[in-house]
């Protein structure tokens, strides 16, 4: 995404202040995203990391802006356009070798035209991990989150406590192919959605978040009606139909 706009930068919360100063004024000349991780790239090399976390998150507004609400850490006012970011988990200024660095730690990017899917298939080979620990590691794939690894393991019918190792290569390009079409389709629609059109009984626009996926944070299997269970795996709560995802 590639942009020439000179952006005004503040902070009202306070805890960017110094950073903002820095680069308010200036053009913006692009913006690109790894995994998770937001890089605004301003033209005089002036480099912002934002990394939203749980909780972080955008508001867009036209112009003008209106009063800003709750812990806003940082608004930039374009053109037309603004926005606000309110408590994302990192927000700085970083230099050109510290995101060479944070780039490097990152794994291969469903979104990206240039992921190499064999890298990540290398990855599963050697690890014991669970898959449904691995798909969460952004070492080995970036972006993956919580809600889309339930659903790909679920689509793909994957236990996720599976060892990565014991995948065979057609079980995971399934889980490659759908990953990167069910974070397409999130990109395009800017909401996780996971249900096919057929299963969607209303426009998207009438579902509720929790009506868009498959399993996640369900009680019944919508596949053959068994109970969903949920457990504690990598750090985060997994949700799986064991009838319709065996061992």
């Amino acid at each position: 995404m590639v942009h020439r706009e000179k952006l005004k930068v503040s902070t009202p919360q306070g805890r960017f202040d110094e950073e903002a100063k820095k680069v308010s004024g200036r053009k913006i000349c692009q913006v690109t995203a790894d995994g998770k991780h937001l890089f605004y790239h301003w033209t005089r090399g002036e480099l912002a990391h934002v990394h939203l976390g749980l909780y972080g998150k955008f508001r867009v507004h036209k112009n003008p802006a209106p009063e800003p609400r709750g812990a806003v850490r940082v608004r930039m006012i374009g053109r037309e356009r603004s926005f606000d970011l309110n408590v994302p988990n990192r927000c700085e200024l970083i230099d050109q070798q510290a995101y060479t660095q944070l780039r490097a730690r990152l794994g291969e990017d469903p979104l990206h035209s240039g992921a190499c899917a064999d890298t990540v298939w290398d990855r599963c080979n050697k690890s014991r991990a669970p898959i449904g620990s691995l798909l969460l590691n952004q070492s080995v794939i970036a972006g993956v989150g919580n809600i889309y690894r339930t659903e790909v393991l679920f689509l793909a019918r994957i236990h996720p406590e599976l060892p990565a190792n014991h995948l065979d290569r057609k079980q995971f390009d399934e889980l490659w192919e759908r990953t990167k079409t069910l974070m397409k389709i999130g990109v395009k629609y800017n909401q996780i959605i996971t249900l096919g059109r057929e299963q969607r009984d209303r426009p998207l626009s009438r579902l509720a978040a929790s009506e868009r996926v498959n399993i996640y944070k369900r009680d019944d299997c919508p596949r053959c009606g068994s109970g969903v269970k949920s457990w504690e795996l990598g750090g985060r709560k997994m949700y799986a139909c064991c009838n319709c995802q065996k061992k």
